[in-house]
């Protein structure tokens, strides 16, 4: 569906080369002060100036139709919206029949029976996330935790200072790379998850697996700690407040919050669309045929995703928050 949340609710709305794409979100307590600037720059953040991004250019102006006045949150839903401006829809036209491997192209192909928008892929583009970025900046005004996000690794490099050189040596292959996104929150509080199917862990990798491109979501030490023993693995209670010796269970115990830092890990996988031709099923001849791809895409996604992460689990946070709050 193309709605989120119980107390604070989002729901997503447009395609890549439509006029706009936006969000309506539903449950923003009156009274939150809204702060333009750090929607605008969170949204800088995402976009693409980097080597190994995009060269599409959007200016990303966000329009608050609805839900604010005088600078507040009114208590009524509010309606964000970024229009779509620099659109090149020919270079799509022959995906249509010959998907992309990686891509959406060929299962929207037959779930939606060929009536989806197909351009810039349409409804499962990345260009979504650029409305998601506005609706988590307003969640991170509603919420009292502090979340920063850190690239850790991009293909096979750890070395972060030498990124530029190996993603231009990514790019001259016609090749792409994914990456490891670190997540970190701070300033939490115990008691934030509802078992069963609201655990906060559960809640925020729904979230993050919604992101296009995540393939792999570890809290803490994740799948790392099948080395550990129990005694090893077991987070150390120090005090009443919940503060643990270690933090392998990333700041979550049985799906409820237990005061530590949340850690996450978000592996985001290669971008589909590269220059390198591939050979893969042309559905209107039958026949598995080379596919070259034009366009604008980025080699390196992972570049620009982590803000939109970031502002992903501000957007479950508040949801939590909210459900926390009422049994207070």
């Amino acid at each position: 569906m193309n709605s989120y949340g119980h107390l604070f609710k989002i729901t997503l709305y447009g395609e890549s080369h439509q006029d706009a794409i936006g969000a309506v979100l539903d449950g923003l307590p009156a009274g939150t002060k809204i702060d333009e600037e750090l929607i605008k720059s969170d949204l800088e953040k995402r976009k693409p100036k980097q080597i190994g991004t995009t060269t599409r250019k959007e200016d990303d102006k966000v329009r608050i139709t609805s839900g604010v006045f005088n600078g507040y949150a009114t208590g009524s839903p509010i309606h964000i919206m970024i229009e779509n401006r620099n659109v090149i829809s020919k270079d799509y036209q022959h995906l249509k029949t010959h998907p992309r491997p990686g891509h959406a192209d060929f299962v929207s192909q037959v779930k939606y029976k060929g009536f989806q928008d197909y351009r810039g892929g349409g409804r499962f583009s990345g260009r979504l996330t650029a409305a998601l970025v506005a609706a988590g900046s307003i969640a991170k005004m509603a919420i009292p935790f502090k979340i920063k996000h850190e690239l850790v690794q991009v293909g096979s490099l750890k070395d972060m200072s030498r990124l530029d050189e190996y993603l231009l040596e990514v790019i001259e292959k016609g090749e792409s790379v994914g990456g490891i996104i670190k997540i970190t929150v701070s300033d939490m509080i115990v008691g934030m998850g509802e078992p069963f199917f609201n655990k906060l862990d559960s809640e925020l990798a729904q979230l993050l697996f919604s992101v296009p491109a995540v393939k792999g979501v570890e809290f803490g030490l994740g799948f790392s700690g099948v080395e550990y023993f129990g005694s090893q693995f077991n987070d150390v209670l120090l005090d009443n407040k919940g503060i643990t010796k270690t933090n392998h269970a990333g700041g979550m115990t049985g799906g409820i919050s237990n005061g530590n830092d949340l850690t996450i890990n978000v592996f985001v996988k290669p971008t589909s669309s590269i220059k390198k031709k591939q050979d893969t099923l042309n559905l209107e001849t039958n026949k598995v045929e080379p596919l070259e791809i034009n366009g604008r895409h980025d080699a390196a996604i992972v570049r620009r995703v982590g803000i939109v992460l970031e502002n992903m689990v501000a957007i479950g946070l508040l949801n939590q928050y909210l459900m926390y709050k009422t049994y207070q």
